[in-house]
């Protein structure tokens, strides 16, 4: 990942609507959810969403299958993970350690 890809990114996530969309996927997890339950979910037109998933795709956070006549949607882990390196690739000046309480906090604890 680089500096271009890393804006897309947060600016992907920064509104509102396409944050909830990205933790709820989060969530979700392998399952994902169809584009109309998210909608649902988060209360919001499916035409908006559908812009708003759009976006969240074209920045590697979200990724898409279809599903006959539907598409869902999941958090792409292979994106997050990518940003979570790039923003941690020159952490703690040598000093291990200091990443430590980072590494704990965003786990998975499943």
């Amino acid at each position: 990942m680089d500096n271009k890809d890393a804006l897309n990114a947060f600016a992907a996530l920064s509104q509102v609507t396409r944050l909830n969309v990205f933790r709820l996927l989060v969530k979700t997890g392998e399952e994902g959810m169809l584009a109309g339950d998210i909608s649902d979910a988060l209360d919001v037109r499916q035409n908006t969403m559908s812009a708003n998933l759009s976006i969240l795709t074209q920045s590697g956070l979200v990724r898409n299958e279809r599903q006959g006549r539907s598409i869902r949607y999941f958090a792409d882990m292979n994106g997050v993970r990518g940003l979570l390196a790039f923003l941690m690739e020159d952490c703690c000046g040598g000093h291990p350690g200091l990443c430590q309480p980072v590494i704990n906090e965003i786990a998975c604890a499943c």
